[in-house]
């Protein structure tokens, strides 16, 4: 030990001027990426014999999984339509499953079921996900091996409009995609901070001629087992006979003052609502001001009016209106059964 200390002593006495300095690069700015709705027209794949989807649909089915507000909405705006359902051509199971498609893709696609002599006996949903359209106006559904084709006259399609394109339907929330990632992002980044244990980051450095190399090696070992589940330990150096300022913990960053978590989550969840139109009063929203949210049983009645109600007369009207399905599979809905708000 006596003898290995003086030879680490002349070495930070007298540095290697031979090494050069070095400077890391952390990576230019990534852009924001689009939502994949900056499309003229959707094309044809000839390999696979049906029109491409205006948007990723396995992107917008995972997105109401990863954010609290869009797929609460989105859960609670369909709750709203089934809840009135008296029955029909469908289980509620299965309107229930078919709103939800409409509601998180933009269209829905009913079968007709056929009997041998070519009567409807049955509707069925088809899932949207995995719903494409061909040229020849047929549906397809696709699996593994060969699709699902099924014939113009054996499907009641709806679709919500989309003025680029009128082969498939577009959802209504589109608008808040990126306010729904940012929220989720925000919650994932913040999650991360705090397991890193880390935290924002920094330089240990050191500049004292007593630190031996055991103490190094002690300081590095408890900052690698203080990363992950139990991390914030204090580390004690006692170096004798050193200066105030031997060990120095240089910050690369303030998180805490400059990550403004709470003003994005507040803004970005806002914004969620907004583009579903949907009362912040019904979505669990804690009120920031003294004001407070309206009351709910009046804004659920309003908006039960406004979009709940239009939703469910389009729905029956589309399956009730086709002359081929036979009165006792026609959907019926309770529309008459309003709250006091709505009379």
């Amino acid at each position: 030990m006596s003898k290995h200390k003086p030879a680490r002593q002349a070495k930070k006495e007298q540095p290697d001027r031979s090494k050069k300095m070095s400077i890391i690069s952390m990576g230019r700015p990534e852009p924001i990426l689009t939502t994949g709705t900056n499309y003229r027209d959707i094309w044809y794949d000839n390999e696979f014999d049906h029109y491409t989807l205006p948007i990723d649909r396995l992107a917008l089915v995972q997105l109401t999984n990863l954010n609290s507000q869009h797929g609460g909405v989105i859960y609670a705006r369909h709750n709203m339509v089934a809840s009135d359902y008296l029955g029909g051509g469908l289980t509620h199971e299965q309107l229930r499953g078919g709103i939800f498609d409409y509601l998180s893709c933009g269209d829905l696609a009913i079968l007709k079921v056929r009997s041998g002599w070519g009567d409807v006996v049955d509707l069925l949903p088809l899932p949207s996900l995995y719903l494409r359209v061909r040229k020849t106006g047929e549906f397809v559904v696709l699996q593994d091996g060969e699709p699902l084709v099924y014939s113009p006259d054996d499907v009641i399609f709806l679709k919500q409009y989309d003025p680029q394109q009128q082969i498939y339907g577009l959802p209504d929330y589109i608008s808040g995609i990126h306010s729904a990632l940012l929220n989720s992002e925000a919650t994932i980044f913040r999650r991360r901070y705090y397991h890193n244990g880390a935290h924002t980051g920094g330089i240990i450095y050191t500049n004292d001629a007593n630190l031996t190399d055991e103490v190094e090696d002690e300081i590095a070992e408890r900052l690698e087992s203080s990363k992950g589940i139990g991390n914030f330990s204090t580390i004690f150096v006692n170096i004798p006979g050193g200066n105030e300022k031997a060990i120095q913990f240089i910050p690369v960053g303030d998180i805490g003052a400059n990550d403004e978590f709470n003003n994005v989550k507040n803004i970005s969840a806002q914004d969620v609502l907004n583009a579903h139109r949907f009362p912040a009063g019904l979505a669990g929203i804690i009120p920031q001001n003294t004001a407070g949210l309206p009351d709910p049983e009046k804004s659920r009645a309003t908006y039960r009016k406004d979009e709940v109600i239009p939703l469910q007369r389009m729905i029956m009207n589309a399956v009730n209106s086709d002359p081929e399905i036979p009165v006792h599979l026609r959907l019926n809905f309770a529309f008459d059964t309003t709250s006091e708000g709505e009379k």
